[in-house]
């Protein structure tokens, strides 16, 4: 390899790895006039599966709930296949963990508002996320000492 090989980064390939909609609770629930409570929770993993070649999956759940009762949910595993090749070491891992999920949250967005939108109901709209600030936010919770686990 030379030394001063060029960088790359290329998105190989985007797509929906894994898709589930579930309304437990229908046809009851279409009746229901009061707003959901939504929650929404954010995954991010990756992991090498050649040379320079890496899978990116961003995981984008989405929970309504009416009290108790589920009004739906729905699960995204928005995926990349991403080249990642002579780019040092150290900014490998904040590709992963920022770069290729800023590049796959677009299409999950748009994958979740199409899903709620099939089962029924009104399309949920994902706002921006800042996956800097929540690979800063896990970076920072690895280097402090676990205080938690001497305290006991």
């Amino acid at each position: 390899m030379e030394e001063n090989a060029q960088p790359v980064f290329g998105i190989e390939k985007l797509y929906v790895k894994d898709l589930s909609v579930e309304v437990p609770n229908s046809p009851e629930i279409f009746l229901e006039h009061d707003a959901p409570q939504v929650e929404i929770q954010l995954n991010t993993t990756g992991r090498g599966v050649g040379e320079g070649v890496f899978e990116v999956l961003l995981t984008v759940t989405v929970t309504a709930k009416l009290a108790d009762k589920t009004v739906f949910l729905v699960e995204v595993g928005q995926a990349g296949i991403f080249r990642i090749m002579n780019v040092p070491e150290e900014q490998i891992e904040p590709l992963i963990a920022v770069a290729c999920p800023n590049i796959l949250f677009p299409y999950a967005r748009e994958t979740v508002s199409d899903a709620v939108t099939r089962a029924g109901f009104s399309p949920i709209v994902l706002q921006p996320v800042n996956f800097e600030a929540m690979y800063m936010a896990r970076m920072q919770e690895q280097s402090q000492p676990a205080v938690a686990e001497t305290l006991q």
